[in-house]
């Protein structure tokens, strides 16, 4: 059933926006620790975070081990680099010793000191600055690994001590092997930090590298000390005694060193070595030493100092070079190996980069199609939940016409997955929802038209009932019976506003309407007049405004039940008071009564319900007397709330400026009836001046009873009438002499056939409208409401159109062939007669 305010299809009300953009509260506090708590986004990223930082955790320790065997290559590839500087170094040193022995033995023999210092300083520039050299080379290594650098200290070490035994060789104060060790230290020294260079595990290949060009430098080392130790001989002019036995050691150290070499050197080394080992300079010096060497118990002979010198400095020549390309293989296989590692390194980090980036991409491109899926299904089902269905079925329960059309839309998500499965089960329950919905309308309407129907046929019976009992109360005369009449009378007239409840229950507008507009004061006693204890209502200050008259009838309905509620729940010898004044612009009407009152949490939940119409069900019909205020003050743009007083509520009404009308354009009513003054037989009323009729005389026998009138203060009370009549909304609203110029209820004389007022009887024809556009006579309410206080005959009979009958016959024909047609078709619109139109009793609605 319609009820509440229509908003507007298809707006979404700024409460149910911010709803919506809110996020939705959950049912308990969300905790960080519980992994079903966490945001799906969270959960996505970590699932994508967890297995990349493993990823890189182990491509981090792949890439380590890489980086260091890199790294250790390098430095390998350095330090065999530096072997050049080393090599030359020590080469420098050889002739510098080897040089030295000579003159120390030719010192020994009385030679000159100037000119010994004078031949080996050139030695020792060069030696220095092959030092110098070698420091310069190994700078970048001063963060290699620490054997090395221990190496390279103990060997600049041993240079230095070289560097402070050189003065001591003029003077020959030292001997010779004191001298020449320290050469001899200072050049394993540099022969131990050539062989320092360490490749790892797993490089044979290096290792021999280094192991050969070691050996063939330990070869050269010994050629060398055999040529110091044959030199010194010569320019001594003889052998020491212990010469022959070093030279016969140190040859066959040189065997070994040779044997080594070749075992660890490749076959193209070998060859040369070979090649060198021919050559005829080399068998020049191989010759000379052979004849150094004793034979058959003869005494070794010795050599010419100078031939020698000339023959084995030649020999050393050969053995450098031969030692320099092997250094030079060893270099170019050493950076070789590194640069192959540290392509392998770059291959492995560029490959791990590039699978972590492309796994983070397909990561990143999956997580992105999920979140936002699940970010777009999320919003559509808040949608659905808080805008959405809200609005549709919003939209259904204020229809007042056909059903509209809601239109649910599709899933935002197209995909095939589990996510747009669910995306589709929303749009299905959605949809179901909505067809809930609008099958509820449709019953909604159903009962709507049954009740508007009901109430509408009731009105009728109700009509027929009022119009009765006028005639039973114009012919009695017993006032015992004629206050029963007139009891019976009053109650059918609340019946009449319990009908009209239930079209405002149904949605639809009320069928009592005015053209003109109304005094506050008729309207309050119009209200009056509605309710059963109306004796009790006392009106004490209305303000002189007026009603425009399309929302009188409605009025008076709010009212009266405002007024019904005052009097049930207040004692019955208390008044209620109503008060309306113009407070900043705005009539205020006041209704106090002092009864039982309500409680705090009452009254809010009862102005939430007048602020906020609710729908109707069976808790709106329980207390049908909120119901229908908080409606039509919904309809009117009337404000209402209930407050505490002192010893009862008081109602607050606050009318709109829409509802008033404006000065200077109101036409008043002419003076009105008798029958709004008249009293039951139980109370009185005082007959108006200007009725049109005298009051009748009292009853014998009946007591006057003082008790409180509508618009009288509760302690003037009225003698009974003799022949009282009750009192109704429209005799307060429509005074007789109004009748004529159409300006109260749509009454029930019609405008082609004016009744001539006259304080007599009504006529005993009814009186109609004429016939409308289907032949049948158009009734016209009230036209039969003239008060009277005796029995009388009209001065002069209405003119009444008698409709045809065939006419008649063909209309109901047609309505039933309408109907049936109506049954056949397949509709889901529900044939409500539209508002304007007229009811079977031929009222206008």
């Amino acid at each position: 059933m319609a009820a509440g305010p229509d908003p507007a299809n298809g707006a979404v009300s700024n409460h149910r926006r911010r709803r919506f953009d809110v996020r939705v509260v959950p049912h308990r506090r969300r905790s960080p620790f519980r992994l079903r708590d966490w945001r799906m986004s969270t959960k996505l990223a970590t699932v994508l975070v967890v297995p990349s930082m493993a990823f890189l955790l182990l491509a981090g320790v792949q890439t380590s081990t890489l980086v260091g065997r890199t790294t250790a290559l390098n430095d390998f590839s350095s330090q065999v680099g530096i072997g050049r500087q080393i090599t030359a170094a020590v080469h420098q040193l050889q002739q510098e010793r080897d040089r030295s022995a000579g003159e120390l033995g030719e010192l020994r023999k009385g030679g000159d000191r100037q000119t010994a210092a004078n031949d080996l300083k050139p030695l020792q520039a060069a030696t220095d600055k092959a030092i110098v050299d070698l420091s310069r080379a190994a700078e970048p290594l001063a963060d290699a690994d620490a054997s090395w650098r221990v190496a390279f200290s103990e060997a600049l070490e041993a240079y230095d001590q070289v560097v402070d035994i050189r003065a001591a060789i003029p003077p020959a104060v030292l001997s010779s092997e004191t001298i020449l060790g320290n050469y001899h230290r200072a050049v394993g020294a540099l022969l131990d930090l050539l062989a320092e260079p360490t490749p790892g595990q797993n490089r044979p290949a290096l290792n021999d590298a280094v192991l050969r060009y070691v050996q063939l430098a330990r070869v050269k080392e010994l050629s060398s000390r055999v040529r110091a130790q044959l030199y010194a001989a010569s320019r001594a002019g003889a052998y020491g005694t212990e010469d022959r036995v070093v030279l016969a050691d140190l040859r066959g150290q040189q065997l070994t060193a040779l044997g080594a070499f070749r075992v660890a050197a490749t076959s193209e080394q070998i060859r040369r070595y070979d090649e060198t080992s021919v050559s005829p300079m080399f068998l020049v010096a191989t010759d000379l030493e052979e004849r150094s060497l004793s034979s058959g118990g003869a005494s070794p002979q010795v050599l010419p100092s100078e031939q020698w010198w000339s023959a084995s400095q030649q020999r050393q020549e050969l053995l450098r070079q031969l030692e320099a390309g092997v250094l030079d293989d060893a270099v170019r296989l050493a950076e070789e190996a590194s640069d192959d590692q540290l392509r392998t390194t770059l291959l492995v980090v560029g490959g791990v980069v590039t699978v972590l980036l492309a796994a983070l991409l397909i990561s990143l491109l999956i997580g992105r199609s999920v979140a936002r899926s699940m970010r777009m299904l999320r919003s559509q089902a808040l949608r659905i939940a808080q805008v959405e269905l809200p609005d549709a079925l919003d939209r259904l329960k204020t229809v007042t016409g056909g059903v509209p059309r809601i239109e649910v839309a599709p899933a935002v998500v197209r995909s095939l997955d589990e996510i747009g499965e669910l995306a589709e089960a929303f749009v299905a329950v959605h949809r179901s929802a909505v067809t809930v919905a609008v099958e509820q309308a449709l019953m909604r309407r159903n009962v709507n038209a049954m009740f508007v129907n009901l109430a509408r046929r009731s009105q009728v019976l109700v009509e027929r009932q009022l119009e009765l009992l006028d005639d039973l109360e114009r012919e009695e005369s017993d006032p015992d019976q004629l206050e029963n009449l007139f009891k019976l009378d009053h109650l059918a007239a609340r019946m009449r506003r319990n009908d009209e409840s239930l079209l405002v229950l149904a949605g639809t507008d009320s069928t009592r309407r005015w053209n003109r507009p109304v005094g506050l004061g008729a309207v309050l006693l119009a209200a009056a007049a509605e309710i059963e204890q109306y004796q009790r209502v006392r009106i004490e200050s209305v303000a002189d405004v007026h009603v425009v008259g399309h929302a009188v009838g409605e009025l008076v309905h709010l009212l009266a039940e405002l007024l019904e509620n005052a009097t049930a729940f207040s004692r019955p010898d208390t008044v209620v008071v109503v008060t309306a004044r113009v407070e900043a612009g705005a009539p205020l009407i006041e209704i106090v009564d002092r009864g039982l009152g309500m409680s705090p949490a009452a009254l809010v939940q009862a102005n939430e319900v007048l602020a906020t119409p609710p729908a109707a069900d069976v808790a709106a019909v329980e207390r049908m007397g909120l119901f229908v205020v908080s409606h039509l003050a919904a309809r009117l743009g009337v404000r209402v709330r209930l407050d505490g007083g002192e010893d009862g509520l008081v109602a607050r009404l606050a009318l709109p400026e829409v509802l008033l009308a404006p000065a200077g354009n109101v036409e008043l009513d002419a003076p009105p009836s008798a029958r709004m003054l008249a009293a039951s037989a139980a109370r009185g009323l005082a007959a108006q001046a200007g009725a049109g009729r005298q009051a009748a005389a009292p009853v014998p026998g009946a007591a006057v009873r003082d008790l409180p009138v509508a618009g009288r203060p509760p302690g003037l009370g009225v003698p009974r009438q003799g022949r009282p009549t009750p009192v109704r909304a429209e005799d307060v609203l429509t005074p007789a002499a109004a009748h004529g110029n159409g300006g109260g209820w749509y009454s029930r004389q019609g405008p082609t056939a004016p009744v001539v007022p006259a304080p007599s009887a009504p006529p005993t024809i009814p009186v109609t409208a004429g016939t409308n556009e289907r032949g049948l006579p158009v009734r016209v309410p009230m036209a039969q409401l003239s008060a009277v206080t005796r029995s009388a005959q009209p001065m002069t009979a209405p003119t009444r159109t008698d409709p045809d009958p065939e006419a008649v016959g063909g209309m109901l024909s047609r309505l039933y062939s309408g109907v049936r047609r109506a049954e056949a078709e397949d509709t889901t619109e529900i044939p409500v007669p539209p508002s304007g139109g007229h009811d079977e009793g031929g009222r206008r609605q």
